[in-house]
Order: C-alpha cells, then structure tokens, then sequence
C-alpha cells in the first residue's frame, strides 16, 4: 500500500478559499461548457442535456453539441441562441428531428449532423434555416433522397451525404430551385447504377458551378445519355466502379460537359485497378478541361491508349500510377498542363513530352525511382514552367543541354533532389525567371561564377544545398535580382565580405544558418531596395551600426538566434524609419542597469519587436530567463524607504505562515465545520476509493478503471464525483463529505492534463491534509503513460510525495496490465469489510 506523505503547506491556504469563496470547479470537475471565444464560441460536448446549457450566452455564433445526449429534437429547440451561425450536433444520439426544430435560427449557415441515426425527420424540420449554406448528413442512415424535406433550402451551397445507404442516384424535383448548390456528396454510399432521368433536375438549370462526388460506390452500370447535356465542375469518381465494370461504366460519361474529371481509386481501398487498353475509351464524348487519374496499378505496353481520349483536354493530373514510361502521344495534343506525380519513371521521359507542343507548365514530381536525366527536352517553345522537385535526380551539365529550343522557359524547379553540377551554361535557359535548388546538393556555386547568363532572373533559392560562398563574383551577372535565399550554407572564414556587389535591384536576402561571425563594413552598401533581411541563427556578437545603416528601405530584419547581448544607441539610432517587423529574440541579452536605456527601449517598442517571449535575459544570473519586455526597471532604482519596507512586509509574511503552519489543524476542522460536514464520524466507509481525475481523462478512467474494479470479482465500489456527488450541496462539502468522508482510499488518476489543472491540484491536496487528519485513508497514485516524470515532480506540490511514497504506473502492454493490477487490487483489499455476497466472491 502506498505510504502516507508528509501534508503541503499550501494545503491550508487553499482550503480556506474553497470555504469562503463560491469557486466553480474546473478540469476534474466537468465544466459543461469550453468558452473557446468569449460570448461567441462554446464547446459543450459530451453532455446528458436536453436543451442548450444555461451558461451559454444568447450571443453565441458558434455552438459545439457533439457527442452529447440530445435524443430528440423538439419545437423552437434553440430559442435561447438566435444569432447562431455554426452548430456541431455531431453523434448526438439523435433520431427524431421535430417541426420547426430549428425555427429561431435564421442566421445559422453550417449544421453538421454527422452520426445520427435520423429515423424520424418532420416535413418542416428544416424550417426557418433562411441562410443555411453547408447541411453535413454523414452517416445519418439515408436510403433515398426522397423522404429528405430540404426543398426549400435555396441558399444551400453544400450538401454532403456521404457514408450512408443511398442506392439511387434519382434527384427529387425540388433540386431544381436549389440553384446555390456548389458540391453535392454522395461518397461512400450503396449506389450501383444509374439510369438515363436520375439527373434531370441537375439538367434543368445551369449548374456550371457543381461538384458532384460518387466516389466509393459500387457502380456497376451508366445508362447512355444519363449525363448527356449535364454540365458540372467537378465529377469525382474514385473506386467508384467495380473493378471489371470502370471501361464500360465509363462510356455512360458521353454528353457530359465538367470543369475537372476526377477516375481512380484510393490506394487504402480494396478495389485493384490496372489500366488496360481502352479503359478510358468512353472519354472521347466527355467535354472537360482537366483530368486527373489517380492510383492505378499495372501498365506494362498499355500506356498507347491513355492519351486517346484526352489528348485534347487542357490540364491532365497523373498521381501515384504505375505508368514507367510514355509510349504514345497524340498528334496535335492540345495539352497545356501536365502533371506526374508519384509516377514509376527512372528517367525523364523528355522525349516522349516534348510530343506536348501546346505545353506550358510541366510537373514531375515525388518519382522515387526518377534518377537520371539523359533524355533531352526539345522544341516546346511555349512552356514556361518545369517543376522536377522532390525526386533522387543526380546529373551533370545543368542545365542548357537538357532545354534546347525551349526558348520561353521562365520557372524551373530542381529542387529536393539528389545532385547537380553546375556549369554556367544556361544559353538555352537564358530568360528563366525564378530558380530554385534548395536542398539539392550542388558543385559549382560559390566557387565559381555559374550564374553570369542569368540577366533576368529575379528569384534564386540555393537554400540547404552544401554551397560554401568562396568567390566574391558568386552572384555576378544576377542583375536583374530580387530574392535570393541561401540558409544553411557557408562563406569563407564564416566571415560576410563584399559578396553582394552587383545585386542592387535585391528587395529579399536570407542568409540564416550560415555560420556568420563576421559582416564586413560595406557588405550592404550595395543593396539600398533591400526589404527584408534574414541573418538569424549565426554567431553575430554584435550588431555593427556602419555595416547595417546603408539599408533604409528595411522593412523586415530578423537578427534572432545570434550571440547579441544588447542593442546600443548608436544601433537603434540607425534602424530605419520604414522598418515594421524586428525579431532579435534568442540572443544572450545582457540584463545588467548599465543597459537601462537599452531595456527601456523594449519596453517602448513592443509593437516593432517579434517573439517578445522568446527575449530573455542571459545574464547577470539572478534575472536569467526574466522576459525584457517584463523586466522590472524600478529594480535599477535603489529607494531606501521602499527596501525597508519590504523587509517588513516580508517579515510579516513569515511570521503568519509559521503562524497559520503552527495551527493548521484548528483552522482545517473550522473549514469542515462551515463546509457543512460536522457530523463526518458518523458516515463510516461507503465506497473503498475516491477517484481524483481531470475530466479529459474521464473516458479511460471508465473503461480502464472503473469498469474493471466495479465490475470485477471482489467488486470495489468506487466514488466518481460526474455519478456520485449529490445534486444542490456546494462542491466542498461533496468533496470532503461524500469523497474522502465516505472512502477508504483516494485514487489520484495522474496525467499530462491532471498536471496543468489548478483544481486537480486541489484536491491532491485536500486528500493529504485529510489522509493526515482523518488516519486512515491512504493515497494511490496512477501515473499514465507519456507523461514527463521530471514534471510530475515539480507541480502539484508532489515532488515530497514521490520521494517517500509508492505509486504506480499504467502501461498499455499485457505484462504491465497484469502486474498494475495486482498491484491495485492488494492495496484496495488491505481493510476491506467484506459483506456475505463479496466473501462468498473471495
């Protein structure tokens, strides 16, 4: 069992605030409601209700219900809330929604019923929901469309209906005049075929704007002309067919005009799917502008056909496909976009894209098998944009020889790849326009100029990418540039010299993560447009007034994580008048009255700093880790009267806590005496523990404590103050009275939340002063898995408990579990009175 602890001194302080001051409790004991923003956001979840909560206020917008006990909804159900604007009822074991259930809610635009079981739905139920635009009916047990009474609702944008038993696609009438609809949600339903009439509301009306999403169906048939004359922006339908039924459910498409059309399956989902020889073939009669296949499997000699059909759509998206090589490209392909993302290339398939004469932006991309580029892209005189990031690429000679005649190039991406060697020779590529290399391993720059044909470019990203800056023409010839980044590289002798010469028309310079312990004095004479300057997480000591005054256009400069330890005058006087931002948080800030100016300068400039939280005091080592911002500026001030008179105040101090220390137990018994427990003798042991808990751990102490132990043979009946604390008693006298009063043990659940909560704090440490007062009853500490020992001793006043006390500690592994509860129940067993039924049990 475990030992008896020595009681906190501040045990009895808090008991006597208990008893005088009507505190509601917090954290172990369920506050029903989170204001999460004050008078207009509430969280109320979990709760047995049958209404809106009392506490929360008639201005309340945003309204969170879930997971609670509703049941039913009744007439004018949310008068007390009229202005509300989102409401949560998700899993609230509702299944009657009644007329005009929602009538005072004329401003409410989300209602999210995900989880209800809705076997009964009045025909007004919906009425009064004037500005309703998103109506979430997830997993609401759905058969059909028909029973639903939404007709009315024409400012409905979204209508999601996911995850239910819908096995018809067939639009009631009334979805003619819902002309706001813009998605509409039947994903993971029962449907498996759809008839030529299904979508004729959707046909009437101009419905451009609509996504319509039938993804995880199981269609096995299209009748021709179902979606003849249909117009839509979106059709996604992802593992929407049996696997053998997608070529001819496909051709039920034909007539249809879409924005974007989504074919695939999702790769967690059981549905295989290889492409095989005229899978898409029924595309060929769908209008649409872009096409994105996603997740399929096999493609070996097949891939002749896949452009067939959508040689001429504008934008193709290809993710996650098995697709190792292009075999087949339309001629005369109006393809402007196209996109390979997660494809089964080894190498740049530059020939066979370089078919896309029409093509402007180019996407390969997160290719793990991508490591070569011998093939060369030739003749797309119109594409602009190349983006190769996030693959393994290694290759030399970059990057003219890989662009011949792709005169209009003016964004190329090589970045997170493996390695590339520049040249210098971009002669081809002489007109890009941004450029980015960051995390890929470069040889090259730094050394030599590589950028010197580069007279357009104005963004360049060398970012991560192992350049240590040696020559001072390493950016010559970038004339013309605005943003240059290039983190956690190197410069020669980690000192910053004249390397930015030729970059005058330079507005973005980050230079963080360099290793810097020098800047020379006229580093930045040359950048006079410069706005934003990134020189953090160096080994500046100081902030040099010459090297940094030339820069009068600043208006962001991070100086964080340096060695700085003040901001002289001469420093702040230079800063410029149109800086905004300053961050020069993390450095070793000197707090010493020598640099009061300095401090008081913080003070009156919070608005320019950033991370005012993270500006600490380094030394002197008695205001270390003090925040600047808070520092105390009078401490710099000695007054002689106001010494004296802290030491007589602090005198005083001492003097009552030895005096409420020596007489602790005469003030404690006054305490319970007001609390209304003068008869506390006579109640004797009703329940063999009291739990302390936080209320965020409510839901393991019932499955994996109190189910276990109650339900158990011996059974322990255990005190839960959510079941067991009577109704209209103030919550001390519960505590003591029907909590420890009436327990043998205390059980105290110890967890990440347990520790930040005042009020779990409270009561441990009531239960110590009352372990001591009332003999008899010991405490049984639970420590949960994940949270911080070092912490757990340092708050709550248990760091003394711990060190002269047992406790246990729950593990979520059979061995642990096995031996937690022997554990347990021996020490919940020590002085059990048994009754015949329990014995008989024994």
């Amino acid at each position: 069992m475990p030992k008896r602890g020595a009681l906190p001194l501040g045990t009895l302080l808090v008991l006597l605030l208990l008893a005088f001051v009507p505190f509601p409790l917090s954290g172990c004991l369920l506050d029903p409601c989170l204001e999460i923003t004050p008078n207009t956001t509430f969280r109320c979840t979990g709760l047995n209700i049958s209404g809106v909560p009392d506490g929360v206020p008639n201005t309340t917008l945003n309204l969170d219900l879930s997971f609670s006990n509703l049941k039913s909804l009744g007439s004018n159900y949310f008068t007390s809330v009229p202005e509300l604007q989102f409401l949560d009822l998700s899993r609230c074991h509702i299944h009657t929604i009644e007329d005009n259930s929602f009538m005072d809610l004329p401003s409410l635009s989300t209602l999210v019923l995900t989880a209800n079981s809705l076997q009964q739905l009045g025909k007004a139920a919906f009425n009064g929901l004037t500005s309703l635009k998103k109506l979430v009916l997830v997993e609401t047990n759905r058969t059909s469309l028909s029973e639903l009474p939404i007709g009315h609702l024409h400012t409905l944008q979204e209508l999601n209906l996911g995850h239910n038993s819908i096995t018809s696609l067939k639009l009631p009438k009334y979805f003619t005049n819902m002309t706001s609809l813009r998605h509409l949600s039947f994903f993971s339903n029962r449907i498996t075929s759809i008839s030529r009439g299904d979508l004729d509301a959707l046909r009437e009306g101009s419905r451009l704007n609509l996504t319509l999403v039938l993804s995880l169906n199981n269609i096995k048939s299209i009748e021709p002309g179902a979606f003849a004359g249909i117009r839509l922006a979106e059709l996604a339908l992802r593992s929407a067919f049996e696997s053998s039924m997608m070529q001819t459910a496909l051709q039920g498409l034909a007539g249809l005009q879409v924005s974007r059309l989504t074919v695939g399956v999702f790769s967690d989902h059981d549905r295989e799917q290889d492409f095989e020889r005229g899978l898409l073939d029924g595309l060929c009669q769908v209008q649409m502008e872009e096409f994105v296949l996603i997740c399929l499997g096999d493609f070996e000699d097949d891939t002749d056909t896949l452009f067939d059909c959508v040689g001429n759509v504008s934008s193709i998206r290809l993710v996650d496909l098995g697709l190792e090589q292009i075999s087949q490209v339309p001629v005369g392909s109006k393809v402007k976009q196209l996109e390979c993302k997660k494809c089964g290339f080894d190498d740049v398939p530059a020939m066979k894209l370089s078919l896309f004469k029409e093509l402007r932006v180019l996407r390969i991309t997160k290719n793990r098998s991508l490591k070569t580029f011998d093939q060369k892209f030739e003749g797309l005189s119109n594409l602009e944009v190349i983006d190769l990031s996030e693959n393994r690429l290694t290759f030399s000679r970059c990057c003219s020889p890989q662009f011949r005649n792709c005169s209009n190039l003016k964004h190329l991406n090589l970045s997170f790849n493996s390695y590339i060697r520049l040249t210098g020779d971009f002669i081809n590529v002489e007109n890009l326009l941004y450029l980015d290399f960051q995390h890929t391993t470069l040889f090259g720059p730094g050394s030599y100029p590589v950028f010197l044909s580069l007279q357009r470019l104005i963004y360049l990203d060398i970012s991560h990418t192992k350049t240590e800056v040696k020559s001072q023409c390493t950016f010559c010839g970038l004339n013309s540039l605005q943003v240059l980044k290039m983190a956690g590289n190197s410069f020669a002798d980690n000192k910053l010299a004249n390397n930015f010469k030729n970059l005058s028309h330079l507005h973005t310079l980050d230079i963080s993560s360099c290793k810097l312990e020098h800047v020379d004095q006229s580093t930045f004479d040359a950048l006079p447009e410069l706005k934003e300057l990134n020189i953090s997480n160096n080994k500046l000591l100081t902030f040099d007034p010459g090297v940094y005054q030339p820069l009068q256009a600043l208006r962001v400069l991070d100086f964080s994580r340096n060695q700085l330890t003040v901001l002289l005058d001469s420093a702040r006087e230079i800063l410029p008048d149109s800086l905004l931002l300053l961050d020069i948080s993390q450095n070793l800030f000197d707090c010493s009255c020598v640099y009061l100016d300095f401090l008081m300068w913080i003070k009156e400039n919070q608005e320019l700093l950033q991370n005012e939280e993270l500006m600490l005091c380094h030394t002197p080592s008695y205001v270390a880790n003090v925040s600047l911002p808070s520092f105390d500026l009078s401490s710099c001030h000695v007054d002689a009267g106001k010494v004296a008179s802290s030491v007589v105040v602090l005198l005083c101090v001492m003097v009552i806590f030895l005096l409420v220390y020596r007489y602790y137990f005469q003030l404690y018994y006054s305490v319970v005496l007001l609390s209304g427990c003068k008869h506390y003798a006579e109640r004797g042991d009703t329940y063999d523990a009291f739990v302390i808990h936080s209320s965020k751990d409510q839901e393991w102490v019932t499955k994996e404590l109190v189910e276990p132990l109650e339900g158990g043979r011996p059974p322990f009946h255990l005190c839960l103050y959510y079941r067991d604390f009577l109704p209209g008693v103030p919550i001390v006298t519960n505590i003591i009275q029907e909590g420890f009063l009436s327990s043998r043990n205390v059980i105290a659940v110890i967890s990440a939340e347990f520790l930040e909560s005042k009020w779990c704090s409270f009561e441990f440490d009531i239960a110590q002063s009352w372990q001591l007062v009332e003999g008899k009853a010991g405490i049984i500490m639970i420590v949960l898995e994940h949270v911080n020992k070092d912490l757990l001793r340092q708050r709550l006043g248990l760091s003394r408990y711990l060190r002269r006390n047992t406790y246990l500690e729950w593990k979520d592994n059979e061995i642990s579990k096995h031996i937690f509860w022997r554990q347990l129940t021996g020490v919940l067993m020590e002085g059990k009175n048994w009754n015949h039924e329990e014995a008989k049990l024994m």
